[in-house]
């Protein structure tokens, strides 16, 4: 487990990499990276949620952060490990999501598409509190 409501299994799974072969295992730094994101960041946002929380990417190796299109800075990547995409399920729950997620510490909280889900991201030192929207 990654954290309470995290595992490993549930932090790396990716029909992508399934599909193509792809090994997305994250090293111990980044490993240690998501573990901090968790606490940080998805636990203290699930806990005031009050509800379960999807997660839609987690870690993503660099091969696997290519093939479906990520930027090679991702905080997702074999970069950092340090952001998750999450989802309450509608958009209404993502906003409630959104919300929730500013009054943390955090490095970017970003409203991708409408509220399709939300990015959160955190770093251990250095973070920025950028709050961003991608149409």
């Amino acid at each position: 487990m990654i954290s309470k409501h995290i595992s490993l299994d549930e932090a790396t799974n990716s029909p992508t990499a399934l599909r193509f072969g792809i090994k997305n295992e994250p090293n111990d730094i980044q490993l240690s990276n998501m573990k901090l994101v968790a606490e940080k960041l998805f636990e203290p946002i699930r806990e005031k949620y009050g509800k379960p929380i999807k997660i839609n990417s987690f870690f993503r190796c660099e091969e696997l952060n290519k093939k479906v299109g990520g930027s090679a800075l991702s905080q997702h990547t074999a970069l950092n490990g340090g952001a998750i995409d999450i989802s309450g399920g509608s958009k209404e729950e993502n906003k409630k999501l959104f919300e929730i997620a500013k009054e943390f510490d955090y490095d970017q909280v970003i409203n991708e598409y409408d509220f399709s889900w939300v990015h959160i991201s955190y770093k251990k030192t250095g973070n920025r509190k950028q709050i961003l929207v991608i149409k």
